[in-house]
């Protein structure tokens, strides 16, 4: 594009305007702008443009067509001497040229001042200021600029947020049709952005700050940075003048080559060269070691086919997929039968899962897959062995893998109440195991759940922390940054399904209560990650109510990491039917969630649901799949396709779907 060339200063790419550009229609589709919304910008500003007045981003609408040129001068002369105002947030009255009649939304450098300027009441220009926004310092920095209805806030490098309340507030009905969108100017020389712009990116319907911050590297904390400006120069670089013109100076241009064919090697004579890849459909950029995508022809879900449909000996409660060493892909599956026991099963890419061996359990629930090392291991939770009086321990099993006879055998047992689930995980190179009790007899929920630890000298696991629970169905564990989290799904407490859920965190060698959470029968949680961002959904079950009548339909919900505050917030509520599980994946750059629905309040064979990541929107619908009492998803990939199985708690069978790509 004509007048924006790309330069680094102090090692960092950035995008320099040399004058400012032809309009673009970004916003061509887009009525109207949202209402609540933030702006990200990581910018570089020289000392001297302090004295300036540049501009960030502006939207305007097209000029309107005069007679002639004279006429156009003269009307525009008139109306730059005129008395058309304009209002700032403090009071103030300012001339309202030709440029702010046509402007719809603006972001401007001021001094030590950043203004927001939009089009108001009665096509008045507006603006907000914030003050003491030191930026012209000739250093890299990133702004946060949050918009919420009356409030209006301004976050740099990831410090404390500066605030304004402005009289009025954002207008929710500001309409954007055929507008114009220009960088770095207001489509004129006068006020053209004269530093660099590393990214600038508008998030709707959000605080974008929590997306980005805390960040090792505030002043260039990223959300969406251009694939060419990733590569990053040494500040000192022996060759960076070569490729990139330093901030400040004249800008040297070389010819890009673009390179056709299925391999090129990246090397440093190479660097700012482009290669295309015909098979791929793909542009990369040598960054002197490797290749950067530019521009891709990404895989996108299609649709979802029915692949195979697996008899089983009994229903199945819960799926465990895992690989083994010399086997490939196999999935552990807890059958309700005592006289057939559960199941493990072997992948081939011809015929999918078939049975591989029988492993007897009584009532199985759950079943976890682990590594100690070399050794592989699986635990099964038995239920209802004792029926008399004082037998109301279960005894579940932990099961190693035998290489040598190629089968799991026996390894340890383990009492256990009626346990929903395990979870293995490591902590400092130590490893746990950690069962959810559900009650003991059929009265008692409130009770302890057991976390175990690998004793080495006695190559067994033994109690290390008692946790209270209350008809605790699920356990999740998760890492984020130097910290470790446990999640407990807590079900039914013997009165009601409405109880608390609790999030606990790693301190001084034990689980220590970080928050809790209302759910409502909680019967699953899953962590995920989206970028920087840190996600918990639950699966609620059911809505107790007073009368003894249950309600099945009801919200599930999804839970954001606030990484300011340190708690769990409400993103997203997914209505949901009686949900027992749900399964994060991804595919290519896509990010996917399906829920386990398994009653309706009057049917078992309902659809359960696959939701698709669309950014500010949250988790959108995208297929329904057919189900039969769904009882768990898991996801897995084999042969270079993508597949997801369900298992059934109602009916003899699991189901493999594959997904399609295009």
């Amino acid at each position: 594009m004509a007048g924006v060339h790309v330069r680094s200063s102090g090692g960092v790419r950035g995008i320099h305007f040399s004058g400012p550009h032809a309009p673009v229609s970004l916003l061509s589709n887009c009525d109207h702008f949202p209402k609540d919304f933030s702006v990200v910008v990581t910018l570089k500003v020289a000392r001297i443009a302090h004295k300036k007045s540049e501009y960030i981003f502006t939207i305007l609408e097209p000029k309107r067509a005069e007679p002639g040129a004279l006429k156009e001068k003269v009307d525009e002369e008139v109306r730059e001497k005129g008395n058309n105002l304009q209002l700032d947030i403090s009071g103030r009255r300012a001339r309202n040229n030709a440029e702010h009649r046509r402007l719809l939304l603006g972001l401007r450098l001021s001094g030590k001042r950043l203004h927001v300027l939009f089009r108001g009441q009665r096509g008045v220009t507006e603006q907000w200021v914030f003050r003491g926004a030191h930026l012209a310092d000739d250093h890299w920095h990133t702004l946060v600029l949050s918009v919420e209805g009356r409030r209006g806030r301004l976050t740099v490098d990831c410090g404390s947020p500066r605030e304004t309340l402005p009289s009025g507030p954002f207008p929710s009905d500001l309409s954007f049709h055929v507008s114009r969108f220009h960088v770095g100017s207001r489509g004129r020389w006068k006020g053209l952005f004269t530093g660099l712009m590393r990214q600038l990116v508008l998030v709707p319907g959000s605080d974008a700050t929590r997306q980005i911050c805390p960040s090792t590297r505030a002043q260039l904390a990223a959300l969406s940075v251009p694939p060419l400006l990733l590569s990053d120069v040494p500040a000192n670089g022996k060759n960076a003048a070569r490729h990139l013109a330093p901030y400040g100076t004249d800008v040297v241009e070389t010819e890009a080559r673009v390179s056709v064919g299925l391999q090129r090697t990246c090397a440093e004579p190479l660097r700012g060269q482009l290669w295309f890849n015909p098979l791929r459909k793909a542009l990369y950029l040598c960054d002197g070691t490797s290749w950067i995508p530019v521009l891709e022809d990404r895989k996108r879900l299609d649709y979802v086919e029915e692949q195979q449909v697996l008899s089983t000996s009994s229903e199945t409660h819960d799926i465990e997929v895992f690989q083994l060493q010399g086997l490939g892909l196999m999935a552990a599956m807890a059958h309700r039968s005592t006289t057939s026991g559960s199941a493990v099963y072997r992948w081939s890419q011809q015929n999918g899962f078939q049975l591989y061996q029988n492993i007897s359990t009584h009532g199985a629930l759950a079943l976890r897959h682990f590594n100690l090392g070399k050794k592989t291991f699986l635990v099964v939770s038995n239920s209802n062995i004792g029926t008399g009086v004082g037998k109301e321990v279960d005894v579940s099993v932990i099961y190693k893998w035998s290489r040598k006879s190629k089968q799991f055998v026996e390894f340890q047992n383990l009492e256990t109440h009626c346990a929903r689930d395990w979870e293995a995980f490591k902590i400092h190179r130590h490893t746990y195991l950690v069962v959810a009790n559900h009650r003991i007899g059929n009265n008692n929920h409130t009770i302890d759940s057991i976390v175990y630890k690998w004793n080495r000298p006695t190559k067994s696991f033994e109690v290390h922390q008692r946790l209270r629970t209350s008809g605790a169905y699920d356990w999740e564990f998760f890492k984020v940054g130097p910290y470790h989290f446990l999640v407990v799904a807590n079900a039914f407490d013997g009165v009601t399904t409405s109880v608390d859920s609790v999030i606990y965190v790693w301190v001084d060698g034990n689980f220590q209560i970080l928050q809790t959470i209302k759910t409502f029968c909680a019967t699953d949680w899953e962590m995920f990650q989206i970028g920087t961002r840190v996600f918990l959904v639950v699966a609620n079950g059911h809505r107790l109510h007073d009368n003894g009548s249950s309600e099945y339909a009801i919200n599930s919900t999804i839970y954001e990491l606030d990484m300011t505050g340190r708690v769990f917030v409400r993103f997203q509520d997914i209505v949901t039917y009686s949900a027992v599980d749900w399964e994060f994946f991804t595919l290519g750059e896509e990010y996917f969630l399906v829920v386990a629905n398994s009653f309706n309040g009057e049917s078992y064979s309902l659809n359960s649901v696959l939701y698709r990541w669309q950014g500010y929107e949250g988790f959108v619908p995208v297929h329904w799949l057919p189900t039969i009492g769904c009882s768990d998803w898991e996801f897995f990939n084999a042969g270079g396709d993508s597949y997801l199985i369900y298992s059934s708690a109602k009916a003899p069978l699991a189901k493999v779907f594959k997904l399609k790509m295009y």
